[in-house]
């Protein structure tokens, strides 16, 4: 595991310790602002941003990372938040926002970070409130983006579509013509085209 990209020095030379210190770190980036918490106890800095400390209440599901080319979702729970957090979950667009998901590694447990690698990025999908009298919780799913893989596109190599993804481009200028072409293999004739042009060709 030493050799995986995104492992720096910092955190090599703490695998082989006796004591280990780990924590998640959650980044979810909704229109209006950003939540960011981790997994310990007080606030925690990480590549210039604070998170703030939600402890056990704070439950992230295993990251499944195969050598295969295929989406691996995450599942998350967040429990007892503060009424800012639970009228984003409440109001807020979340659907297809960004999601990050940071292993920590701390010094002996506290909340000095000694080094960090992304464990998962992708966008949120899901998010389900459960509100009891004990207090309420979200729930939020969260997909890679080679899920988009799985989607059809909506998108054809014509002429409508490239001008849409690129207006101005005349790449697929002729393909409706290609369509209906009438060759003529191995002797003179005339190609009769839809728009009725006329190409006299000899192949």
């Amino acid at each position: 595991m030493a050799t995986r990209a995104g492992i720096d020095a910092s955190i090599v030379n703490r695998l082989d310790d006796d004591h280990v210190f780990l924590g998640m770190a959650v980044k979810m980036e909704f229109d209006t602002a950003d939540i960011r918490i981790w997994g310990g106890d007080g606030d925690l800095t990480l590549g210039g941003e604070t998170y703030t400390g939600a402890g056990v209440l704070l439950q992230v599901d295993n990251i499944e990372e195969t050598q295969e080319l295929k989406s691996s979702g995450v599942s998350l729970s967040l429990a007892g938040m503060d009424d800012d957090v639970l009228n984003m979950a409440l109001t807020e667009k979340y659907q297809n926002r960004p999601m990050t998901i940071f292993l920590v590694f701390t010094m002996g447990g506290g909340n000095a970070v000694a080094g960090s690698m992304l464990s998962f990025r992708g966008r949120m999908l899901s998010m389900t409130v459960n509100d009891d009298p004990a207090g309420s919780t979200i729930s939020l799913t969260a997909e890679n983006r080679l899920v988009d893989l799985k989607r059809p596109s909506n998108f054809r190599y014509t002429n409508a579509s490239q001008q849409h993804l690129a207006s101005g481009d005349t790449s697929f200028r002729f393909v409706q013509q290609m369509e209906d072409l009438q060759v003529s293999w191995g002797k003179e004739g005339n190609d009769s085209l839809a728009n009725n042009n006329s190409y006299n060709t000899n192949f």
